[in-house]
């Protein structure tokens, strides 16, 4: 008997080809980015990221009511503050920055939901990520920092911590310490698998978080490694992490599609400010649809195996979702 076979009558229809769909999104699985500067009043545009702003404590609630505005209802906060110093003492500040402006939004907006990133580099008079023994990052000794930060954050009112610093045995130290204060359903978000990428730039631009010296290449991985991402990954699962994420997306998305297939956590991935800023260099110079690259570009990136997506086009791409040209 012959069969007969129909693959285009199902593309023909729309309706059909969205309910065939292997990926789906929504906008709740979006979270924006948002930098605060202590020695700000209002907005100041960011140069480096067309279209993103520093925010004040004044006007971070702002930031909040456009997400909202959108459907987008996480953000991950960074912060700079108003001074830096050898240690970054600032960062565990109890009234530091990063910690009023979640008082600040949790005040206002009690169920907007607010992921901290927990760093020092932004905090540090030398842009490292931790502590330094000459001019190395001392893993052990940058792990009580570490601690502090995310205590911190918890006493505050963050809803989830998010360690991008890559120092080994962090996640086990902040489970502990966070269980040990009561903190017990405090979720983290663990940068497992963050690479020392040149797609940082316009980042450490908005952040004032570039080293001063050397370079991050000790304790970020190497982009020539894929398994390596799937042993960190193992650490930080076996050492309470909630969430796995990937860092940057684009250009690992092989990276990506291994940690979703081997661990049975929800995977985040950071679409980062490099690949943020070429598609609006791109665009700008009339080379390629803006619109039409975005919604593609974070398609790729749930079909590698994203959950959850950081990315500075969260409110475009809500909106994206709602209209039905990426969802």
């Amino acid at each position: 008997m012959e069969l007969t076979h129909r693959p285009r009558r199902l593309r023909t229809c729309p309706e059909v080809r969205s309910l065939c769909r292997e990926t789906r999104l929504s906008p709740d699985s979006l979270i924006y980015p948002i930098f605060v500067d202590e020695t700000l009043q209002g907005t100041r545009p960011i140069p480096s990221l067309p279209g993103q702003f520093h925010y004040g404590l004044d006007s971070v609630c702002q930031a909040v009511e456009e997400c909202l505005a959108h459907g987008v209802t996480k953000c991950i906060l960074f912060g700079l503050p108003a001074r830096k110093d050898e240690i970054g003492s600032s960062a565990w500040d109890d009234n530091g920055v990063v910690q009023q402006a979640i008082r600040t939004i949790k005040e206002t907006y009690p169920h907007f939901y607010v992921i901290a990133d927990v760093c020092m580099c932004e905090y540090t008079s030398h842009g490292h990520c931790g502590i330094l023994c000459g001019e190395h990052v001392d893993n052990d000794a940058t792990l009580p920092r570490l601690v502090d930060i995310t205590l911190s954050y918890a006493r505050a009112g963050v809803d989830m911590v998010a360690p991008s610093d890559m120092m080994d045995g962090r996640i086990g130290a902040m489970r502990r310490a966070l269980d040990e204060a009561g903190f017990v359903n405090l979720p983290i978000m663990a940068y497992s698998a963050k690479y020392a990428s040149s797609f940082y730039g316009p980042f450490r631009d908005a952040a004032g978080s570039a080293p001063s010296f050397g370079d991050r290449k000790g304790y970020q991985m190497d982009p020539h490694n894929a398994r390596e991402a799937l042993r960190e990954c193992a650490l930080d699962v076996e050492e309470g992490a909630d969430i796995l994420m990937v860092k940057p997306a684009l250009s690992y998305l092989d990276v990506l599609y291994r940690c979703k297939e081997a661990f049975n956590l929800p995977m985040c991935a950071y679409s980062v400010s490099g690949e943020y800023a070429m598609i609006k260099a791109a665009a700008a110079a009339g080379l390629v649809d803006e619109y039409k690259m975005m919604c593609e570009s974070a398609l790729s990136i749930y079909r590698a195996g994203a959950d959850m997506l950081i990315t500075y086009s969260a409110k475009e791409l809500a909106d994206a979702m709602k209209r039905g040209d990426i969802g």
